[in-house]
């Protein structure tokens, strides 16, 4: 009778795990190398699907791999399919939404940096926004940017103010300047200091 409950109590610990089921990624061309190490990596089922988005739009097995890196670096499950191809399809380039993936904004949040992106502002403004998010400090909103980029403001200017960290109180009176006809750079010396 021991050696039956023995024997019961082992077979119970040594279920089999099935290996989760890739077959999506190679039907939409993902190499096999790639494959082997997003395996290594521990992949879920969920994350396949969120994978397989990615691809999808256009992210090379490299930068598939690379992010999965990044999240389990986080500690988090891969969930920012979505971030990831809403961000490509607005403009951006595939380096800095992987930076964005190394920053953690690829979050809740991410729609706003889409929106950015989708006004016109540039990548580097996007990331630098973020950048400030992600360390707390205080920066301009991404609606504020648009607008002031819509009041004639250049690329330039707008990543000069987020880099120093001008905070979105201060919009209202960029704004206002800018309708005065100040020029970009007076108003970067004035909101910076510089």
């Amino acid at each position: 009778m021991t050696c039956l409950l023995g024997l019961a109590l082992s077979a119970a610990g040594c279920r089999h795990i099935a290996p989760v089921d890739t077959a999506p990624l190679d039907a939409i061309g993902m190499g096999y190398d790639a494959i082997q190490q997003l395996h290594a990596l521990q992949i879920t089922p969920a994350e396949v699907a969120q994978i397989a988005e990615i691809r999808r739009t256009g992210f090379s097995d490299d930068d598939c791999i690379a992010v999965m890196k990044i999240y389990r670096r986080h500690g988090a499950p891969f969930d920012g399919g979505d971030a990831m191809t809403g961000l490509a399809q607005a403009g951006m380039g595939d380096d800095d939404i992987l930076e964005l993936a190394r920053l953690n904004q690829l979050g809740l949040d991410w729609g706003e940096l889409q929106a950015m992106r989708l006004a016109g502002l540039s990548d580097p403004i996007v990331l630098e926004v973020a950048r400030h998010h992600a360390e707390g400090k205080p920066v301009l909103a991404g609606a504020s940017l648009a607008r002031l980029k819509n009041a004639g403001m250049h690329n330039g200017a707008l990543l000069d103010l987020v880099q120093h960290g001008v905070p979105d109180s201060q919009a209202a009176a960029i704004l206002s300047y800018r309708r005065h006809g100040v020029s970009d750079a007076q108003i970067v010396r004035h909101f910076t200091g510089s």
